[in-house]
């Protein structure tokens, strides 16, 4: 006699008990989460497609899950039951996935350029904040909008904007318009940068250093990078985080130059440590270090690197899917353009300093 216990609705009532047992954030993140997955699936699948169709890939499985994403965002809003799993894999997701980018890195291609690179980098960021700001006000931009930009598209993109904002003042629209501008620009540098490197016949140093300095998020930088190989995508990183670590000296600056004009003592507040130093940084470094101590186990490289991929494609799913291409025509034409330039000026000045160095 049968108990029913192979039943298609005796599996629904198990599975339904597994998921009540699970905690309460758990629960909130998992359609979001089950939704990055199955975009993070379908650009794997488009990357096989294309080696099937072409031999090769043209657009790697990380760019097609924010381009992916990035449709499904602008043709459908994704409600509050989605929101926490989607933030999940764009954030905790990605910073796992870039601690764990520090054990397949080369310490003896990243220390190449020497301190020249660090210098390099520190150079970049004034030279472009400078640049931007003045195009900013240039076109007519308030201060803080001009700021917001020129913080925006020199140093990390939304980090940058969100520690920065406090200190000076910033309004919700002007915060809003500045994040849509990098969210929607920074996807257009990932699909232009692998075109310029074939164009500029740039080496894979080249091209991460490139991305490194332009993009501006990490896992941007991977993306962009990805056709390259390891190589390019673990330089780019490191310049990437070097770059994000002049947030602090920027911060401070600004501080000090604004805080006299401040008159309430909120808008001169530092921000936690963890905004101007993210944890992820520390431990990129960390296991930099022991990799390049021997500490890592080998057999420990390959699967490290192999979960770091996976944990990527899946973070830029819930990148693509924040990623509303609509932002740009509704934060106004002057900032859009103001931004537009920035980041090409900022490309420009990359590109010389990647030539400078020697790293093309």
């Amino acid at each position: 006699m049968s108990l029913g216990l192979s039943t298609p609705a005796f599996g629904a009532r198990r599975a339904a008990q597994h998921l009540a047992r699970l905690p309460a954030a758990g629960r909130d993140r998992l359609p979001g989460i089950v939704l990055c997955l199955l975009v993070a699936c379908g650009a794997v699948g488009l990357q096989a497609l294309e080696r099937a169709a072409f031999g090769r890939s043209w657009l790697e499985s990380l760019v097609l899950a924010i381009l992916l994403g990035a449709a499904i965002r602008t043709a459908w809003t994704p409600g509050a039951r989605w929101r926490a799993g989607i933030d999940f894999c764009a954030r905790p997701v990605l910073e796992v996935a870039v601690v764990l980018l520090g054990l397949s890195v080369s310490a003896t291609t990243l220390l190449s350029a020497g301190w020249a690179l660090p210098l390099a980098v520190a150079g970049t960021v004034c030279v472009s904040l400078l640049t931007a700001f003045g195009i900013g006000r240039a076109l007519g931009l308030n201060r803080r909008m001009a700021i917001l930009i020129a913080c925006g598209n020199s140093i990390c993109g939304n980090s940058a904007i969100a520690a920065v904002a406090p200190l000076i003042g910033a309004d919700a629209d002007d915060v809003t318009a500045s994040i849509a501008f990098t969210a929607v620009l920074g996807v257009l540098t990932v699909l232009a940068l692998p075109l310029a490197g074939a164009a500029l016949h740039l080496s894979p140093t080249g091209l991460g250093a490139l991305a490194g300095l332009t993009v501006y998020a990490v896992p941007q930088v991977l993306a962009a990078t990805a056709a390259m190989g390891p190589t390019a995508m673990q330089f780019g990183a490191l310049v990437k985080l070097t770059r994000v670590l002049m947030l602090g000296p920027v911060f401070a600056v600004l501080a000090l130059v604004l805080g006299r004009r401040a008159s309430n003592a909120s808008a001169r507040a530092w921000p936690p440590v963890h905004k101007l130093l993210p944890w992820f940084i520390v431990g990129f470094l960390v296991c930099l270090a022991a990799r390049s101590a021997g500490v890592v186990p080998a057999p420990v490289i390959a699967p490290a690197s192999a979960v770091t991929g996976l944990l990527t494609t899946l973070s830029m799913a819930g990148l693509g899917l924040m990623t509303d291409l609509r932002a740009l025509r509704r934060a106004g034409g002057r900032a859009a353009v103001a931004a537009t330039l920035s980041l090409s000026v900022l490309a420009v000045i990359a590109l010389g300093v990647v030539r400078l160095l020697g790293l093309a």
